[in-house]
């Protein structure tokens, strides 16, 4: 059984599945997919997807505005805290930083990263980070807001293995492996991968972007975590079994606010 820790299914074009989120959800648990985590990019798109899954138990939500979209879409304290506050929302982000598409809104995105570990802390739930050239500063700001006290993870990993390390150690963060790691010019990430404990890793799709290989070219989807699981096994040579196992129970570990869907 997989969980696939960071999915946006209210991206996903559902012509593809007959219009129906639920059919995307059944091929997921098909794949032996227990459960999702669908991730927020803004406070506008929170209500739509909140609707768009409230009715499946194997969906569970976050809220937060990416880093790429908080000069389009200004931070609204008050609107963040009353979501995240919700019992369904058991993750805080997705937050972070990207100097890599966005280096003119730095401080604008260091703000609002730091209003969402204030939250995170507060509510006492974990972050979903996404960062990308930006290492020292999100590591410096996830530890200036004491951010090992609510955990989190840094999603769809692309770093250095120093960097995970240090949000390991320092943080008791996990880090999340995308399809990314199957990508043919991935060897550096690969490297990283290897080098990581099994028991401080997830794996997402980060759906429907960066479909894993067989799978180029599609549509991601939850499903195709199974796909990053064997391509997460055969990196650290390990049965596909021990991954399924080690990265369900993390997830459930880090999340412990989600209880394992019965059936």
């Amino acid at each position: 059984m997989y969980i696939d820790s960071h999915c946006h299914l209210d991206k996903l074009k559902l012509d593809e599945f007959d219009g129906s989120i639920a059919k995307v959800i059944e091929q997921a648990k098909q794949a032996g997919v227990q459960q999702m985590l669908c991730i927020g990019v803004t406070l506008d798109d929170f209500p739509v997807m909140r609707e768009l899954v409230k009715d499946f138990p194997e969906v569970a939500m976050s809220c937060g505005v990416h880093p790429l979209y908080i000069a389009k879409h200004p931070l609204e304290q008050q609107q963040l805290r009353e979501f995240v506050a919700m019992d369904e929302v058991v993750a805080v982000g997705e937050t972070g930083l990207d100097y890599f598409y966005d280096s003119e809104s730095k401080p604008t995105q260091q703000t609002s990263f730091a209003y969402h570990i204030e939250l995170a802390n507060e509510f006492k739930k974990p972050l979903i980070i996404h960062t990308r050239d930006a290492r020292e500063d999100t590591l410096g700001l996830l530890r200036d807001g004491h951010a090992e006290r609510c955990g989190g993870v840094l999603h769809c990993f692309t770093e250095s293995y120093e960097m995970a390390k240090q949000a390991i150690d320092d943080l008791d963060f996990y880090i999340s492996i995308s399809g990314i790691a199957s990508f043919r010019n991935a060897t550096e990430l690969r490297d990283v991968v290897k080098r990581l404990p099994l028991d401080k890793l997830l794996i997402e799709t980060d759906s429907p972007w960066l479909a894993p290989v067989p799978h180029r070219g599609k549509q991601n989807q939850p499903a195709y975590v199974a796909d990053v699981a064997k391509c997460v096994a055969d990196i650290k040579g390990l049965t596909l079994a021990e991954v399924a196992a080690a990265t369900t129970a993390n997830f459930f570990r880090l999340f412990n606010r989600v209880e394992p869907v019965a059936g």
